[in-house]
C-alpha cells in the first residue's frame, strides 16, 4: 500500500467522497467450490484489502463495510463464532498497516452484542488509530439500519422530555447528529456484490441520495479492475439531488 495518495486512475475524474459497500456472496462462492462457508468469509478478507488498498490508493476519503448485521446473528451459531473471530484475526493483521498509511478504524453497530475480546480488539484498533486522517475505514458490525433510527428517536425523546431540547427545533441535520454516523458524511456511491436487489437495512437514512450500483459478481471475485468500472460508470451519472438542470 502507497504511504502517498496517487493520482486518479483517469484525467479529470470525479470521485466519490464515501463509499458504502454491501459485500454479499461469501456463502454462495464457497457452495460453488463444496466448501465450508466459513471458508467463503476468509476468501472476501481479501476483497476486503483489495477495497481499503485501493480507496487509500485513488483518495477515496471514507469506506463503509457491511460486515455483519442485527439479521446476522439468526446465522448459526458456528458460523457466527467463525465470523467473530475472523474480524478479530483481521483487526490483529491489519492493524499496523491502517497506521503505516494514515487510515482511521471506526466500528458503528450494537457494540454490546459482540464478543467482549472481539469489543477489546475493536477499542484498541480505534485507539491507535484515532488520530490518523488520510481515510476513515468504517466498519458496520452488528449494525441494522431500524435500530439505529430508533436509537436515535429514543435519545431525541429522552432529551425533548428532560428539556434538552425543544421539539419544533427537531429538524433532519439535528436528527442526524444522534445517528451512528454524526460526523461521517452520507455515501456517493452504495455498491451491493451478489446480484441481490435489496438494501438489507443497511444506512437506511444515509443512502436517500446515494448511486446505486448493483453487481452479480460474488464478493470474494470482486476486483480492484471492476471496482474501478463501477467508479467510471459514477463518474459519468448526474447527481441533481431533486433539482432540475437548466
Amino acid at each position: 500500500m502507497k504511504s502517498e495518495v496517487s493520482e486518479t486512475p483517469y484525467a479529470g475524474a470525479r470521485l466519490p467522497l464515501h463509499v458504502a459497500v454491501i459485500m454479499d456472496g461469501n456463502g454462495r462462492w464457497a457452495k460453488k467450490r463444496m466448501l465450508n462457508r466459513v471458508k467463503g468469509h476468509e476468501k472476501g478478507a481479501d476483497a476486503v484489502r483489495m477495497m481499503i488498498r485501493t480507496c487509500r490508493e485513488i483518495g477515496i476519503r471514507h469506506l463503509t463495510l457491511y460486515a455483519f448485521s442485527t439479521e446476522n446473528w439468526q446465522r448459526p451459531k458456528t458460523e457466527v463464532k467463525a465470523l467473530m473471530e475472523l474480524l478479530k484475526r483481521f483487526l490483529a493483521s491489519e492493524k499496523q498497516e491502517m497506521i503505516d498509511n494514515h487510515i482511521r478504524i471506526n466500528v458503528i453497530g450494537e457494540l454490546d452484542r459482540l464478543p467482549e475480546d472481539l469489543v477489546v480488539s475493536i477499542k484498541k484498533a480505534m485507539d491507535e488509530t484515532a488520530d490518523k486522517n488520510a481515510m476513515q475505514l468504517n466498519l458496520a458490525l452488528s449494525y441494522g439500519g431500524r435500530s439505529e433510527i430508533a436509537m436515535a428517536c429514543a435519545e431525541i425523546a429522552r432529551k425533548v422530555k428532560n428539556g434538552e431540547a425543544d421539539i419544533h427545533a427537531i429538524t433532519p441535520e439535528y436528527f442526524e447528529r444522534h445517528l451512528y454516523t454524526a460526523d461521517i458524511p452520507d455515501p456517493d456511491l452504495l455498491i451491493r456484490t451478489g446480484g441481490e436487489y435489496r438494501i438489507s437495512n443497511f444506512l437506511l437514512w444515509q443512502i436517500a441520495y446515494s448511486e446505486l450500483f448493483i453487481t452479480s459478481t460474488l464478493w470474494p471475485d470482486f476486483s480492484r479492475k471492476e471496482f474501478m468500472e463501477i467508479l467510471s460508470d459514477y463518474n459519468r451519472r448526474e447527481r441533481r439531488f431533486g433539482r432540475v438542470d437548466d
